[in-house]
């Protein structure tokens, strides 16, 4: 090789179970092939060389769904955030919607710093998250996080979403400043159909925004435990009707999993030929869902292994970290895998795979990320696990090691342990009189 490479990972387990040396330059992946037997292969010169020493390598994982501007809320007590009593969905939003008014630009920065650490320290190379916009914070979310979009650039490729919680029809004034949020630098638009009062008009208004400012739209829907809403239909109508296809994406999706199998499939059908993405949201949607089912408990998940037989684009994502809506998290989407294969009951090998990907490959296809995956060309946007397979890195909430975007090393993780007890003398045996 002519040229020298940025950096070159030798000896890499792959998902599919092979061995590979993985070289970057310019931020893509420019060599892949077989591991080069006792070392790194003469011919690859490079400016660094790590030896993974057949650890699993992965692409970087990517968090589709985040709300950082009402993270880490749980800690203030009852006096800021509400006192979450029934642990409801309307519960949810009434408590975080009073907590909000007390917001600053400040406030809002901080915490999303903090969640921000944590996903890229574990491994989080992308993400999508949700800004509340509506009369009651104005546009102090996109204050806070746009800047953080430029500073964490290095480590993480940033996507802020103009998202109206609060509806739109019961909110006057929030479609303005939803366009005005695109106009400041929003990526895209996001809305709420089921807390507003005519859900069609949210959406359409939604549409006409995305229209509008060329923007791709993210939807949360249909998130109860019976069918009682389905806007999911009427948002995949429209993305056919516009030619917004492969453009779309919802979150939650709950109330699919509650019909029958051949009602599920007609649903599934159409957000195929829309080509709508489908984001799970296992720690929100596990906590808040099937709460007054006093018998057998619904798991309140979308029928993930339904959806991906049919082809349907699904990730899985946090949502919330430590709030009304989630009380749980650090924003490790390795716990959000873990959930999945429980929730979903994907503990078969494949299965175990496909876990991954919905937190590494398949977001990126929501998310429109061009070239993200391990092959030649792709964008070298990379984790290095503590493990040696896809079973061990999810079953086993694998640390990682090395975390890597466009070709440079972002994070090391150095853990030492220390055991004094192995040198301790053994304690005599209790009696059992």
């Amino acid at each position: 090789m002519s040229e020298t490479l940025d950096l070159l990972l030798h000896d890499c387990a792959l998902p599919d179970g092979t061995r590979a040396d993985i070289g970057c330059r310019d931020g893509r992946i420019i060599v892949m092939g077989p591991a080069g037997a006792g070392g790194p292969p003469g011919h690859a010169r490079a400016a660094r060389v790590i030896d993974v020493g057949g650890r699993l390598v992965t692409a970087g994982l990517v968090d589709a769904h985040i709300h950082l501007d009402k993270a880490l809320l749980s800690s203030r007590g009852p006096s800021l955030e509400g006192s979450p009593a029934e642990g409801s969905l309307a519960e949810a939003i009434r408590v975080t919607g009073a907590a909000k008014r007390g917001f600053t630009v400040d406030d809002i920065r901080a915490r999303a710093r903090a969640v921000l650490d944590l996903a890229v320290r574990s491994g989080t190379t992308a993400m999508r998250s949700h800004v509340e916009v509506d009369p009651i914070v104005g546009l102090k979310g996109l204050e806070a996080l746009r800047p953080l979009r430029e500073e964490y650039a290095p480590a993480l490729e940033l996507q802020l979403c103009a998202f109206a919680q609060e509806g739109i029809l019961q909110a006057p004034g929030t479609e303005a400043l939803l366009a005005q949020a695109l106009r400041e630098g929003a990526d895209l638009v996001g809305g709420c159909p089921y807390n507003d009062t005519d859900p069609r008009a949210h959406v359409d208004t939604i549409f006409r925004l995305a229209r509008e400012f060329g923007v791709d739209a993210d939807f949360h829907a249909d998130f109860f435990d019976e069918p009682e809403h389905l806007h999911v239909r009427y948002i995949c109508e429209q993305t056919v009707r516009l030619g917004w296809e492969g453009r779309v994406a919802v979150g939650h999706l709950t109330e699919l999993a509650a019909l029958a199998p051949a009602e599920q499939d007609v649903v599934i059908a159409e957000l195929r030929a829309a080509r709508v993405g489908v984001i799970v949201l296992p720690a929100t949607d596990l906590y808040l869902m099937g709460r007054r089912d006093e018998r057998n408990p619904r798991r309140g998940l979308a029928p993930v292994k339904r959806l991906l037989a049919a082809g349907v684009p699904v990730a899985g994502a946090t949502n919330n970290v430590r709030n009304a809506f989630t009380p749980v998290g650090n924003a490790d989407l390795a716990l959000m895998g873990v959930l999945i294969v429980v929730g979903a009951h994907m503990g078969a090998r494949a299965e175990l795979g496909q876990a991954l990907a919905m937190v590494t490959t398949e977001p990126a296809r929501i998310l429109r990320l061009e070239g993200h995956g391990l092959a030649l060309g792709n964008r070298a946007d990379l984790v290095v696990w503590d493990a040696v397979g896809v079973d061990e890195a999810v079953g086993a909430l694998a640390p990682r090691v090395y975390v890597i975007k466009s070709g440079r090393v972002t994070v090391e993780h150095r853990p030492t342990v220390a055991e004094p007890w192995r040198g301790l003398d053994r304690p005599a045996p209790r009696s059992l009189s």
